[in-house]
């Protein structure tokens, strides 16, 4: 028995969307990345030039996660017999890499000046930082549109940056009225380690999906008695579930009937399972029926 929840048509579609997001998303901040280079050059502003460097890595991760999206959404092969949705959660954990790496970029350079702050154009830093959080709040609102876990990770990019323009915007207007340069520093610290926080749990959760752990929001357990309770079922073992991409879920497992069944029974059991599974939204399922006193032919090592 195997079956599909998703047509061929709704994944493309999918694909599509995900991909046009993670292209204004790259646009907006490659292009955001140059103005701010010499937006800091104006200002001398070492924040402004830490958050354009980090900008730029954001676009190199950003134009890796839409080649990937895109290449997701490539037909399946006799090569990648599921397709090639896996590629984009390599897309999340390359760059959920970057963003950590970006982020241990930012605290080296906010941590010595707690003890050399320098007072920069605060006026110039103010202008620059309303037109960082429009641009890069435009672009998390286009990806929080999305749904993959490239596009979340993307978010957190994206979040990041419109973070880290609230505290520039914050320390400006402070510092218009106060000599207290070493809050530009204090602040940048502090979103960076919030974000970085999020960040590995997104990458734990990739990497988990790499893995082929059970879903988190799917429990063996469950689908077994689920299964186990239809009419006619003796018995349920070598359940395997995990998933392609962190939405496309996929199941097999066998199924033992308590008595030899006739084509017709057999056809009435496959929509029963069917329906017994629906809640579950899994992708692909395949169920193998095994009959009464027949040996299981697969032997896993750790049953």
């Amino acid at each position: 028995m195997h079956s599909h929840s998703h047509g061929a048509s709704h994944r493309h579609s999918h694909g599509d969307g995900a991909s046009s997001r993670i292209a204004w998303a790259f646009f907006l901040n490659a292009g955001f990345a140059l103005i701010e280079f010499i937006g800091g050059m104006l200002t001398n502003s070492t924040a402004i030039m830490a958050d354009a460097v980090h900008d730029l890595g954001d676009s190199l991760a950003i134009a890796l996660a839409w080649g990937l999206a895109k290449l997701s959404n490539t037909p399946s092969s006799s090569t990648f017999s599921y397709g090639y949705r896996r590629f984009s959660l390599l897309g999340a954990l390359f760059n959920g890499v970057i963003l950590i790496l970006g982020s241990g970029w930012v605290l080296s350079h906010a941590i010595p000046r707690l003890y050399n702050p320098v007072m920069p154009d605060t006026a110039g830093m103010f202008v620059l930082a309303v037109f960082g959080v429009l641009v890069n709040g435009f672009a998390a609102y286009k990806l929080g549109q999305g749904s993959t876990q490239n596009e979340r990770m993307l978010n957190w990019h994206l979040l990041e940056d419109v973070l880290g323009w609230v505290a520039v915007m914050l320390v400006s207007m402070t510092l218009m009225f106060v000599d207290w340069p070493i809050l530009d520093p204090i602040l940048s610290i502090a979103f960076t380690l919030f974000i970085l926080l999020n960040v590995l749990r997104q990458l734990w959760k990739t990497l988990r999906l790499f893995l082929q752990a059970t879903p988190e929001e799917l429990n063996i357990p469950d689908i077994s008695a689920s299964l186990q309770a239809l009419p006619g079922v003796a018995g349920v073992h070598h359940v395997q579930l995990w998933s392609l991409d962190g939405e496309q879920h996929v199941l097999t497992a066998h199924v033992v009937l308590i008595e030899n069944a006739d084509v017709e029974r057999q056809s009435q059991l496959k929509q029963q399972i069917a329906e017994a599974l629906r809640p579950y939204g899994l992708a692909y399922t395949t169920i193998e029926f095994e009959f009464a006193g027949e040996t299981c032919r697969d032997h896993m090592p750790w049953d």
